[in-house]
């Protein structure tokens, strides 16, 4: 057995993407001078115990999310002792909400016209925005500020230091049921790994692929996943709404092994070698040779033929994807149209498809800002794991303060939401 020579420290961040098709552990160390982060090392592994995100075999989740972070730390040479975790499924729901308070300091008259905004006065209309009823297996897992309303000022980022009689806040919370949350956990615990909190799998990736201007201006960013995809829609710089399709890359494999009748890893292979989302960009010319067993009979299929079946396959995702999309509180087009990640966003020719079936900009997302080993961690598949440990730099969640999923206690509430505040805007 190898021995790692250094332990985790409070600069190393360490984030584990739990899928269903496969398990990704990635290390990195995060300057503390200019938050620049460093991938250290990064392991991966199949996973057989999960699915459309939800456990489904306890024991094999632990031994495959062993096996990531075994492969991640012999690689950075590090102890992990704690991490971030992701979390998707169908029990994931996102909704907007919004709360209001009158600002009113002790002492001052009720008529004062100069009621100074305070961090506190932040947090009680948080507060107020998440005082929804919620069944008792639900729980917020993020408090995601849109923007703030001060009086008849609309479109403020940070209301603290301005001064007005009323403060409204307007937020997107993303649940999860409470037990999915619990058992993932004690998974990562059973393995001597303290976890620093939950993270939705689409906010993950959607942080290491997209920028700024992308979320001002408008952006949905897909992670097409084996069971699940999860989608992020971004407009004026916040969240407008989160979603999960419980369907995936999984169903286009199936569909292959169903026709060919081939087992599904042989499916899988054939489809990222040779399937194309547009069956137009397929040479009907080319063909390949499917696998025989048995002493079946030789068989050939033609690359068009193949893609044929693939397109009609991923023109129902997306049009899943749009109807989705549609649900967000958003009346103009997204400027920056949709950003594919996941092991999904492998297909080729997916941006191609998308564009020309919902007329909309589309691009294929991979992992970017960061430094070190990025070679090994350039492709879709890898967003959410290197999102997950850029997240404590580009935290965007107020609720990571107060959340049960969370490592944050409740006693620093106000500091932890000032400092975010001066960092994220």
């Amino acid at each position: 057995m190898t021995k790692l020579t250094r332990t985790q420290d409070k600069n190393i961040q360490v984030g584990i993407d739990v899928g269903s098709s496969k398990f990704c552990c990635a290390i990195a160390e995060i300057n503390p001078s200019n938050q620049n982060v460093k991938l250290l090392g990064i392991g991966s592994s199949s996973s057989t115990g999960i699915k459309k995100g939800s456990i489904i075999h306890r024991d094999k989740i632990i031994e495959e999310m062993e096996k990531a972070v075994t492969d991640a730390e012999i690689m950075a040479d590090i102890k992990v002792n704690r991490a971030w975790l992701t979390i998707s499924g169908e029990h994931v729901r996102g909704i907007n909400t919004q709360g209001a308070i009158a600002i009113q300091k002790s002492g001052q008259s009720p008529s004062a016209t100069d009621q100074e905004i305070q961090i506190e006065d932040v947090y009680k209309v948080l507060e107020l925005a998440k005082a929804i009823s919620f069944p008792v297996d639900r729980n917020i897992l993020h408090t995601l500020p849109q923007e703030y309303i001060i009086d008849t000022m609309t479109g403020i980022k940070d209301p603290v230091g301005m001064s007005g009689r009323r403060l409204e806040g307007r937020v997107h919370l993303v649940t999860v049921a409470t037990s999915s949350a619990s058992n993932f956990i004690n998974c990562a615990e059973e393995l001597g790994i303290s976890v620093d909190g939950l993270v939705f799998q689409g906010l993950a990736s959607s942080i290491a692929t997209i920028d700024k201007d992308e979320k001002e201006l408008g952006v949905a960013v897909v992670d097409i996943g084996a069971g699940t995809t999860d989608i992020v829609v971004y407009f004026e710089g916040g969240v407008r709404h989160t979603g999960v399709i419980p369907i995936g890359a999984d169903s286009i494999t199936n569909d292959i092994a169903v026709m060919l009748q081939v087992g599904k890893n042989e499916a899988e292979e054939i489809k990222l070698k040779y399937a194309s989302a547009k069956a137009s960009m397929a040479s009907p010319e080319l063909e390949f040779e499917l696998p025989v067993k048995n002493g079946g009979i030789s068989r050939k299929i033609s690359e068009h033929e193949l893609s044929r079946y693939v397109e009609a396959r991923m023109t129902e995702i997306l049009q899943l994807i749009s109807r989705e999309i549609s649900r967000a509180d958003i009346h103009q087009k997204l400027t920056y149209g949709l950003v594919f990640t996941g092991g999904g966003a492998q297909l080729s020719n997916l941006a191609g498809l998308a564009e020309e079936t919902l007329n909309i900009r589309a691009r294929i997302g991979a992992p970017k800002r960061i430094s070190g080993v990025v070679d090994v961690a350039s492709t879709p598949h890898y967003a959410a794991a290197i999102g997950l440990i850029q997240w404590p730099v580009n935290i965007q969640d107020v609720q990571q303060v107060l959340s049960p999923f969370g490592g944050v206690t409740a006693k620093n509430v106000a500091n932890q939401i000032y400092r975010w505040f001066k960092q994220f805007f």
